[in-house]
């Protein structure tokens, strides 16, 4: 069947933890910079590439996609450039999940059992990767994460509509304002997602404004993006709940592997979690990750923790998107009943 397209782009669909992260493989040109960094950067100064994944009639404010660019590190094998419903975050686990098992999977990095080590450049850095496979298949990803520390503990934020709460706020790979489930009446069940979601934007909006963070080593990451509802903490090697609230206002579908990297952050600068302990977190879904403290580091002059991160992925398919001349929306449109806020991060 003859295809009339200006753009022919393919992508591997793939999910973890039953997050949406698909990965670009194909028909997308590196964006220019010398790091991963520089190169999200100016994927984001244009920004038509995540319009037209991540917009209907392509994408969905439930999606993500991953764009997988050359690395100039001689230590890594692959970089990728991450695109979520309103930003550019520096690092996210569950999108590093998807994008190390279809490098792997798809034959673009060699695959090696039972056990595949690599290197992969994130825009917030180096992440090294332990890949558990058999039989051709990607089983887990554990990533060491990038380092991640506290900088609000037992804050007072003032939220519209809520009240005063107290939040931690930490840097687990993104900003994440961290709020108490009981005390907002949450027990973190799927059918709670949309009351889940308004508050947590409610949360996001607040911290953003009262609560100021800046990375000490790049100040281009910078405030609160994303508010994770937890349960009360379990304690060390058992289960705790949470819910991640992704702007514009939808619940991350996985355990979140950034949001449970700054959850490790907060309890160890609270000193409730040391090096060599470990935790899981779940989801609504009851999907989860398995996260633990590898190792104490510094920031900047913030004390910091590096944190790994285990769970799996699937990949879902093989799509090539494209774009005919004549369509009318050809970055896509949004509509407010499933895209809920703006599209771009406030």
């Amino acid at each position: 069947m003859p295809v009339r397209t200006q753009r022919a782009i393919t992508v591997v669909g793939c999910h973890a933890g039953g997050e949406v992260g698909n990965v670009v493989v194909g028909g997308v040109l590196p964006p220019p910079g010398a790091t991963v960094f520089e190169q999200m950067e100016a994927l984001r100064a244009d920004d038509s590439l995540r319009r037209l994944l991540l917009r209907e009639p392509r994408g969905s404010v439930a999606v993500h996609a991953n764009l997988i660019v050359p690395s100039a590190r001689p230590d890594c094998a692959a970089g990728y450039i991450i695109m979520e419903p309103t930003e550019y975050p520096a690092m996210s686990g569950s999108n590093t999940m998807c994008v190390a098992t279809v490098l792997l999977e798809t034959g673009m990095v060699q695959m090696r059992e039972p056990e595949t080590v690599l290197r992969l450049e994130a825009p917030a850095g180096v992440v090294e990767v332990r890949a558990a496979c058999r039989d051709g298949k990607c089983e887990s990803v554990e990533l060491t994460n990038v380092p991640c520390f506290a900088a609000h503990l037992d804050a007072a934020l003032e939220v519209e509509g809520i009240g005063t709460l107290t939040v931690d706020v930490a840097y687990g790979g993104m900003w994440y304002a961290i709020a108490d489930a009981a005390a907002l009446g949450f027990s973190l069940e799927p059918s709670e997602a949309r009351d889940l979601c308004n508050a947590g934007e409610l949360i996001r909006l607040a911290a953003r404004e009262q609560l100021a963070c800046v990375h000490p080593e790049n100040p281009g990451i910078a405030g609160v993006s994303i508010v994770q509802i937890a349960e009360p903490w379990q304690g060390v090697g058992k289960t705790s709940k949470n819910a991640v609230v992704v702007a514009p206002g939808r619940l991350d579908r996985s355990a979140t592997g950034t949001g449970l990297s700054a959850r490790m952050a907060a309890l160890h600068a609270k000193g409730r979690m040391k090096v060599g302990d470990g935790m899981t977190h779940a989801s609504v879904l009851d999907t989860s990750f398995d996260g633990r403290i590898v190792s104490e580091t510094t920031v900047g002059d913030r004390a910091a923790i590096v944190p790994a991160i285990r769970g799996s992925a699937w990949i879902t398919g093989i799509t090539q998107h494209f774009v005919d001349p004549s369509d009318p929306f050809p970055e896509g449109y949004l509509l407010s009943d499933t895209w809920p806020g703006p599209d771009r991060q406030s």
